[in-house]
């Protein structure tokens, strides 16, 4: 019987411990603000601005919204970011992403303060977290290890096999299990004999982006599975990269998609906000 990883309930008990240690900062008189940059109107991109600001609610941050236009010039967000870097009451700022064509992410990213960049995407970042020092995690990855620490799955000395290669998941993901002393294998699309090196994994991390692409021949006996992948069925019913059922029976713990990996992502930020209002002090 495979112990379903709830991300749902580690994520709430997140969000309560951060709850208390924001109550306590205002005691002492430091408030915590996040602003948040949506530029179009893209759909699930309204969804998760939506379900950031429900947390930052919930937890005690405040909230700055900015809802920009499809045609607001790539000067003139780089000039909105500049301020907000400026502006000592912002501890976070977001870029929901994917921006507009005619925008340049990487720019964007680069654009942030490091030290207010919660996504964790800035090269800086980036660079501490592949040598070891101190700096923001993109939070996906980092909810991840939250997830398999909570659950009480050891990572040190493990087999850990991650598809997919993204520098938002899989990169990031592949440092922080080096990190925790995982012995790590990255696969991706030009992977060959990619059944036979998952199947080497004690936990398999699978964000590829696939509908119900891992199936149980991808899976050892045993093996503790996290799926990154979010898809939608024609009944608009959430499903992942990994085949749940098929999986189910082979593994020893598993993320279930809905309510797995997909909470943890906004706790995660929300952990990143805090630290970056502890660190600015």
């Amino acid at each position: 019987m495979a112990f379903v990883i709830d991300g749902k309930k580690i994520s709430n008990d997140i969000k309560d411990e951060l709850k208390e240690k924001v109550a306590a900062l205002k005691e002492e008189g430091i408030e915590i603000t996040l602003a948040v940059i949506q530029v179009g109107n893209d759909p699930a991109s309204s969804i998760y601005v939506g379900n950031k600001k429900k947390a930052c609610e919930y937890i005690g941050i405040n909230s700055l919204s900015y809802e920009l236009p499809e045609t607001t010039t790539q000067e003139e967000l780089v000039a909105l970011v500049k301020q907000l870097n400026e502006n000592d009451e912002v501890n976070g700022i977001l870029v929901q992403l994917p921006l507009p064509k005619h925008m340049n992410e990487e720019l964007i990213i680069r654009t942030i303060s490091p030290r207010k960049d919660v996504d964790g995407f800035h090269p800086q970042n980036v660079g501490a977290l592949s040598i070891g020092q101190k700096g923001f995690v993109s939070c996906t990855p980092a909810g991840i290890i939250e997830l398999l620490k909570r659950s009480g799955i050891t990572i040190e000395g493990k087999e850990c096999v991650i598809i997919g290669r993204s520098n938002i998941v899989g990169k990031p993901m592949s440092m922080l299990m080096l990190r925790e002393n995982a012995t790590v294998t990255i696969c991706h699309s030009k992977t060959k004999n990619l059944k036979e090196v998952a199947k080497r994994a004690d936990i398999l991390i699978v964000a590829i982006g696939k509908p119900r692409f891992v199936t149980a021949d991808y899976v050892k006996e045993g093996a503790v599975v996290i799926d990154v992948g979010i898809h939608r069925d024609e009944n608009n019913k959430s499903f992942g990269d990994v085949d749940y059922a098929d999986v189910y029976d082979h593994v020893s713990a598993i993320t279930p998609v809905p309510g797995g990996v997909g909470p943890m992502t906004i706790a995660m930020l929300m952990k990143n906000c805090v630290d970056a209002a502890m660190q600015n002090q």
